[in-house]
């Protein structure tokens, strides 16, 4: 058994939104490794009944919102949980701009009620990571961003996500928690089915043979990090935690090969075999920080992180998930 395999062994971590994007391959990575995987979900449905892994299903399911303090606390407490990964949230930016209040509602009180379910069962939870954003820091005069800048969201997604991550630090200043934070780029990769993302979206008009349809005007640069190098930071930083001198710090994971959306678009394209298509682009995006890319030195430097992936590689294995994935939703349409 490989050390990190031994690490992971006897630890029972529950992971908040295991059956979305991210943490379904979280929760994947930690079963391969040994780990005892409570997911907490707020809603059943088709993410769940039409699996295109069982490998992704935790061992057990807590079913409660972010919102509701008492059920968070007794998956915690009930499932004697060591470990958590903080991953769940609302995620979607025009969610956000139509409906701000429940995005402030899942994002920010739901942090807040974790974390003090945490504090309340000190003795028992030895590490959590807490999933922020690169949107966390807003706009900034000077990029790539490093985790010594401020945290400046200004529209409501972003702004969520900043007061995550201030309220993560606090819960570890003023009560000790065992609290890291991340924030990570546009991460992208098979399982995705948020279709009015860049990269699922593109995805799908591509191997259907039509145009895609960009709502902004494609200039937008960006971070893109593939799923699989997300969860294997994250995990790295769980283990590095063994290092209390890490508590209460915060990580930028990113590949530092920004590209706007019009470049990543042409991209997929040519991963999925279709570089003759021309996306249409509408020009209509609102609430959108027009560019934004993070350093990973510290993550290079204290953790010894670097992505395993290239984005050809990430992006031919991301093309492959959804070619399978439609043409088993296309027969059955």
């Amino acid at each position: 058994m490989s050390a990190r395999n031994r690490f992971w062994a006897d630890k029972r971590v529950l992971v908040t939104g295991s059956s979305g994007f991210l943490g379904s391959w979280t929760v994947k990575e930690l079963n391969r490794r040994g780990a005892t995987t409570i997911g907490y979900v707020r809603d059943r449905g088709r993410h769940l009944t039409r699996r295109d892994d069982a490998e992704t299903e935790p061992h057990f399911t807590v079913l409660g919102a972010l919102e509701d303090y008492e059920t968070l606390l007794r998956a915690i407490n009930e499932h004697e949980a060591d470990t958590v990964l903080h991953l769940g949230a609302q995620p979607i930016v025009g969610i956000a701009n139509r409906n701000p209040r429940s995005t402030f509602e899942a994002n920010i009180r739901g942090s807040w009620n974790l974390l003090d379910a945490c504090r309340e069962l000190r003795g028992q939870v030895k590490r959590i990571v807490v999933a922020s954003s690169d949107k966390a820091y807003g706009t900034a005069p000077v990029l790539p961003y490093d985790e010594t800048m401020p945290l400046n969201g200004r529209h409501p997604y972003d702004a969520s996500k900043s007061c995550t991550d201030i309220i993560a630090q606090t819960y570890h200043h003023s009560y000790g928690l065992p609290v890291c934070i991340t924030r990570a780029g546009n991460f992208f990769g098979g399982r995705d089915l948020n279709f009015n993302r860049i990269v699922p979206g593109v995805a799908r008009w591509a191997i259907r043979g039509e145009r895609p349809v960009l709502r902004s005007d494609g200039s937008m640069i960006r971070d893109y990090i593939y799923v699989r190098d997300v969860v294997l930071a994250y995990l790295a930083l769980a283990e590095a935690m063994e290092d209390p001198a890490l508590h209460g710090e915060a990580f930028n994971f990113s590949t530092e090969q920004p590209l706007s959306v019009l470049d990543l678009t042409r991209r997929i394209l040519a991963a999925a075999g279709r570089p003759e298509i021309e996306p249409i682009v509408l020009g209509q995006a609102s609430n959108e920080i027009p560019e934004q890319h993070l350093s990973a030195a510290k993550a290079r430097a204290r953790l010894g992180w670097a992505p395993a992936f290239s984005l050809d590689a990430a992006l031919a294995e991301t093309i492959a998930w959804y070619r399978d994935w439609l043409a088993v939703e296309d027969a059955a349409a």
